[in-house]
């Protein structure tokens, strides 16, 4: 594995390099330099470990670069899902990446065993519609104890109403639409896409440590 050294120093536009850095972070580190930036924004707040959370997902469309793809047959989008679980600010807890074609009730509890050891304390999740049903609830039965709060939208309102706690996902995933490189899914595998994902959410709580 390359290590910090070895990264190219002499031309730093050079397009060649932000694969190495690619490589440093997904393979050498981990998720390690989101966590510790995550953990640094909550000691500088004293609240260090969340015990609730929201999930949701966003499906994007794939390019001509290839790997694991399918069609969300809800969005109408040929590509990939982005899942992802925040605390209830909004800041990037977990994320996985798979085929747009999985459903949120079969890809959650991927991530759920994500966070199971990172984050023990973390037992109440908020989440959509769909993640309802005894399906997603026996999967997780063997991973840990979980409560997720399914948040419905009201029959009643009509227009565009922020739905509690929902709304602090879909912020995030906003927030990371932000990031050119996450306008599409432009890598070939799966793992790329998820290290993009880390670094998009690293960027931004280096920026709000740096506020701090």
């Amino acid at each position: 594995m390359l290590s910090a050294d070895q990264v190219p120093v002499k031309n730093p536009h050079s397009r060649m390099q932000w694969p190495v850095w690619v490589v440093l972070i997904a393979g050498s580190t981990g998720s390690a330099p989101h966590g510790q930036s995550l953990l640094g924004l909550k000691s500088r707040a004293e609240y260090i470990a969340p015990t609730a959370g929201v999930i949701d997902s966003q499906s994007v469309k794939t390019t001509e670069a290839g790997g694991p793809r399918g069609f969300d047959a809800g969005k109408k989008i040929k590509g990939r899902k982005r899942h992802l679980l925040t605390d209830t600010a909004g800041f990037l807890i977990a994320g996985i990446v798979h085929e747009a074609s999985t459903q949120d009730r079969d890809g959650a509890p991927a991530l759920f065993k994500l966070v199971r050891s990172a984050f023990p304390w973390l037992r109440h999740v908020f989440a959509d519609g769909g993640y309802a049903g005894q399906k997603l609830k026996k999967a997780l039965d063997s991973i840990g104890r979980w409560t997720v709060e399914i948040v419905k939208r009201s029959d009643v309102v009509k227009g565009f109403k922020p739905l509690p706690r929902r709304w602090v996902v879909e912020r995030t995933i906003a927030w990371i639409n932000r990031n050119r490189r996450l306008a599409k899914d432009f890598e070939a595998t799966i793992e790329s896409a998820e290290t993009w994902l880390m670094i998009a959410s690293v960027k931004l709580l280096s920026r709000r440590l740096a506020r701090a």
